[in-house]
């Protein structure tokens, strides 16, 4: 027997984001709305729903170690409610993947520009916001590590992958009050991390701990062997 596409909807919303702390009524209301499924590739649909990474290219080894994957529904539903992007907020992502992160802050925010290094993603990415219908997302092939800062400053950053820490190039890219959120740290614990910039600087806080692909170029630690 086949379980209807919205009761499966249902299911991720009750059964794996809403246990996750993800309570903001306006988040739970989007998931409803934005069509998961329709930013899966077509080789993965049947995992749409399920609580796990989808890889977006290649083997699901290949598309993690090049961070191309879509981040489990809890985990993306969790930064965006975590993130709190309002409806006159402009609003910078990188990582497109897939595009399904760029319509869910779309649904809250005034305008989306989201970034993604592979020409065939962000291809992707464009594609699948058209045919949902997402009027006020763009996403642009660039390297997210340099942020966009010609069109800066953002109300709202937010990382779609984890770094080993978060460039001060992209803090400079956010306005007074204005917030990042990014998966920073090494395996096996990483933590989702919002800075908020203020007039003296920033303020930091750790939220919840999690694991997620690399966002490539980003700066890594230095390791040194003597």
């Amino acid at each position: 027997m086949t379980v209807p596409v919205d009761q499966l909807r249902f299911n991720m919303i009750e059964q794996q984001i809403r246990p996750w702390d993800v309570l903001d009524l306006r988040v739970l209301d989007l998931l409803k709305v934005v069509r998961r499924e329709e930013f899966v590739p077509p080789a993965h649909q049947g995992l749409a729903f399920v609580d796990m990474e989808i890889p977006l290219r290649g083997t699901p080894e290949q598309a993690r170690a090049s961070g191309q994957i879509m981040l489990a529904p809890r985990v993306e539903a969790r930064l965006v409610q975590d993130v709190n992007p309002q409806p006159h907020e402009q609003v910078l992502e990188i990582g497109a993947g897939s595009g399904h992160m760029a319509a869910l802050l779309a649904g809250l925010c005034q305008r989306v520009i989201t970034l993604e290094i592979e020409p065939e993603l962000a291809r992707m990415a464009q594609a699948n916001l058209q045919r949902a219908g997402v009027r006020n997302a763009e996403v642009r092939e660039a390297d997210g590590a340099k942020g966009l800062a010609a069109e800066g400053p953002f109300d709202v950053i937010l990382l779609s992958g984890s770094v080993a820490q978060v460039p001060d190039a992209l803090l400079q890219q956010l306005k007074p009050g204005g917030r990042l959120m990014a998966i920073v740290g090494e395996e096996p614990m990483m933590r989702a991390t919002l800075v908020t910039r203020t007039t003296g600087g920033t303020t930091t806080a750790q939220r919840w701990d999690t694991v997620a692909p690399r966002l490539v170029h980003f700066a890594e630690p230095s390791r040194f062997s003597f």
